[in-house]
């Protein structure tokens, strides 16, 4: 049985080597593997290609940046039957190998995850905006939306078996893959393992951007499960708008704040519905999205033409409302007025139809490969 062990690098002059050299190849050969060291040059701009190369690895070249390109290369490259995935930065513990892998060998696992939280974090070697916010928040949004049962979502090494890996299909190019594996591990039923590690500190300047890379990894969750964060709040937030806005509407008195909080609810509950159209064509449009039914009807493409006509009327009933102001101020030689809420329910209701009209546009063109 081989495995091969996948590596991405940038600029990791200095660690690299010796990250490679704490793969412990006379133990896996005592355990009846071949292994093979791949390690992926990120476009780094010193020698790290050099000194991985020097250490006994294969070197291969990604020159598109980003954690998920470099490992898409190097597991396009690996022939080995258990591929073995860590960072070049000596924080994860390669020389655990034998163990960490034995799951897939006694426990029929596909996928193994390591556990820095189960396991010996050492001393400065995660911030603590990491360790008590920043991962169990994510792990805990993950956990919640897929039932992953994960406790370190984010853990860099992970090992599975190269059918596993043929199944996944990932696409994406940034940090956002880590996420993506789990969540595509998950929906296709796959046994996910965790191992207890421990995690180093790191070997020279560390290229994570903690809220950059949070919202990434959030932003792509999002992608996968729009509802809970749009589509919930958003119809929450439109349905009190709508009672707020026609309770004064069908009262006619003058309710100047219930009016304003309403229109606000009301515009803002409607962005937020468009906003989960949005990323539910997009995940549609590149294979992301598993959109549900009431969604695959709405973004018909067929459908928009009636999103369209509707962006029209509200438009049309808003302008007709603000000339019907318009004409009561010149009937008092364009003196004082006292037709706000006419002129606040006119504004209320162009704004939903500007926002309706250009949101058809933006999904058809979105969902323009779905045309049948």
């Amino acid at each position: 049985m081989k495995v091969s062990v996948v590596i991405p690098a940038l600029n990791e002059e200095g660690i690299v080597g010796k990250t490679v050299k704490s793969v412990p190849l006379k133990k896996l050969k005592d355990a009846g593997f071949e292994t093979e060291i791949i390690v992926v040059d990120n476009a780094s701009e010193d020698n790290t290609a050099d000194e991985a190369r020097a250490a006994g690895a294969r070197v291969v070249y990604e020159e598109n940046r980003g954690y998920g390109n470099a490992y898409l290369r190097g597991f396009s490259e690996a022939s080995g039957d258990i591929i073995v995935m860590g960072d070049a930065d000596g924080t994860y513990p390669f020389n655990e190998m034998v163990e960490f892998i034995q799951p897939i060998l006694t426990e029929n696992a596909d996928f193994v995850m390591g556990s820095r939280l189960k396991g010996d974090i050492k001393e400065g070697a995660m911030p603590a905006l990491h360790k008590y916010i920043g991962n169990p928040f994510l792990t805990w949004v993950l956990n919640v939306l897929f039932r992953t049962g994960i406790s370190d979502a984010h853990c860099g090494m992970r090992a599975m078996t190269k059918e596993t890996w043929n199944k996944l299909k990932l696409h994406t190019c940034g940090m956002e893959f880590a996420s993506e594996m789990v969540i595509e591990a998950s929906r296709l039923d796959i046994k996910i393992v965790e191992v207890p590690i421990t995690y180093y500190p790191r070997g020279g300047e560390s290229k994570l951007s903690s809220f950059s890379d949070g919202w990434r990894h959030l932003r792509f969750m999002m992608l996968y499960r729009p509802g809970p964060f749009l589509l919930i709040p958003g119809l929450v937030a439109l349905i009190l708008g709508i009672s707020l806005t026609a309770l004064v509407w069908v009262t006619g008195q003058s309710r100047m704040h219930s009016l304003i909080l309403g229109g606000l609810m009301l515009i803002v509950g409607y962005q937020l519905l468009l906003s989960w159209f949005y990323f539910e064509a997009f995940g549609a449009s590149y294979g992301f999205s598993t959109s549900s039914k009431m969604a695959k009807r709405i973004l018909n493409y067929h459908s928009l033409e009636k999103e369209l006509i509707l962006g029209v009327i509200l438009l049309a009933i808003g302008i007709l409302l603000g000339i019907n102001v318009i004409i009561s101020w010149s009937t008092v030689g364009f003196g004082a007025l006292f037709e706000i809420q006419s002129a606040i329910f006119a504004m209320i209701l162009s704004i939903l139809g500007i926002q309706t009209i250009f949101s058809s546009i933006f999904l058809s063109l979105l969902l323009l490969n779905k045309q049948k």
